[in-house]
């Protein structure tokens, strides 16, 4: 029987090995159960390009490599941290790439997913800027660019971000009422996201709800995450690494 099991906003880097930990300890738990795993965004806490090469990206992909010769598979949707990152890096481990909006069925249910950004339009800066810097014409000139260059960038944007959000109201940077009604139509039983880093489960009607997963944090270790069995049944709880 398949286990539908959603995660999203790890951040992982190698500054914060205990996440990259945490995430092994998950593919293991779950790597004879027939998984299938859903990233929804911000995997990564940046990405410059799928060319990059490092120690800590080889021990990932082996970790992966083992959770899909397991006859588990790995699907992914871009965050804003990680859009950059595409099917060249996911083929090492037979990865899969989701649009930005992707459409599940289990058990007779409807599900939605995506990383959660794009609801978030109050934060009209943010939304000017993503689609300025998700413009495929710049990003595949970005690509081109020396990998020394990418990092410099990456590195700035994560400044800028951090600086901005000093100065916002947090009810900004949180989801849109109405742009989460559009987002589901009466078809349309759940919404899963991540990206506010306000895990919940929003009951919306009799029928729908909006479930918020949780980022990965280190103090203490742990994340809010989603577990769907082939039947349908749900199950939000607090992954502790």
């Amino acid at each position: 029987m398949t286990t539908y099991l959603f995660i999203a906003d790890l951040h992982l880097s190698p500054e914060h090995p205990r996440l990259v930990r945490g995430f092994f300890a998950l593919l293991e738990q779950y790597q004879h159960r027939n998984t299938q795993l859903y990233i929804l965004g911000d995997w990564f806490n940046a990405w410059i390009g799928d060319d990059l090469k490092s120690p800590f990206l080889d021990e990932i992909v082996r970790a992966l490599q083992h959770f899909n010769a397991c006859g588990n598979q790995i699907y992914f949707q871009v965050g804003n941290r990680d859009f950059a990152l595409g099917q060249a890096f996911l083929d090492q481990f037979s990865g899969i790439l989701l649009p930005d909006t992707y459409f599940l069925d289990i058990a007779g249910q409807h599900y939605r997913l995506e990383h959660g950004d794009a609801l978030c339009t109050d934060d009209v800066a943010y939304q000017r800027f993503k689609k300025v810097i998700r413009n495929p014409v710049l990003l595949g000139l970005l690509k081109k660019t020396p990998l020394a260059f990418r990092q410099k960038l990456a590195n700035g944007f994560r400044k800028k971000s951090h600086a901005e959000k000093q100065n916002k109201n947090y009810a900004i940077m949180d989801v849109n009422a109405d742009a989460v009604a559009q987002a589901m139509p009466d078809h349309i039983q759940t919404l899963i996201h991540g990206h506010t880093h306000r895990p919940k489960i929003h009951k919306i009607s009799a029928t729908q709800q909006r479930i918020v997963l949780g980022d990965w944090r280190e103090n203490p270790a742990e994340a809010m995450i989603l577990e769907i069995s082939a039947q349908g049944d749900l199950r939000f709880f607090a992954w502790q690494f």
